[in-house]
């Protein structure tokens, strides 16, 4: 057992976590997002929040700080509208990394192609619609 790792992570997520680099990217996925038909390395956290989860992730992951974007959401549709809930998911990061959260927002299909290229999907049990994140790590300082 280690000391310091929220409960709510996984020994599988912690492995996956531990295996990502500079410059890599996740996924966290909504309950609704389409995991399996997006990308083949898929981990299993149902029944927890994103937020939940984003927070303990966030703990232990650092954002990319050289990175023009370091957190990518999806976009509800293509107008201006933004799902309420990547407001909380900014105060989160903002939290653990300050003003060096750098956010991108993509439209649906985009978001789609950019998790395709993800490391891993975290396919959790949050209910809030577009409710998924891309991260870049960066570097442990």
């Amino acid at each position: 057992m280690l000391k310091n790792i929220p409960c709510i992570i996984s020994p599988e997520l912690l492995k996956a976590l531990c295996e990502l680099g500079h410059g890599d990217e996740f996924t966290v996925a909504d309950a609704n997002f389409p995991c399996y038909g997006v990308n083949d390395r898929v981990l299993r956290a149902d029944g927890h929040s994103a937020k939940e989860l984003l927070a303990a992730i966030a703990r232990l992951v650092p954002l990319d700080t050289y990175a023009e974007w370091n957190v990518v959401y999806m976009r509800h549709c293509e107008c201006d509208e933004y799902p309420a809930i990547t407001d909380e998911y900014t105060r989160i990061l903002e939290k653990e990394e300050g003003e060096n959260v750098k956010v991108v927002r993509l439209e649906r299909f985009d978001f789609y192609e950019k998790a395709k290229k993800s490391r891993f999907v975290l396919a959790t049990g949050e209910k809030a619609l577009y409710a998924n994140v891309i991260i870049k790590k960066g570097v442990v300082r």
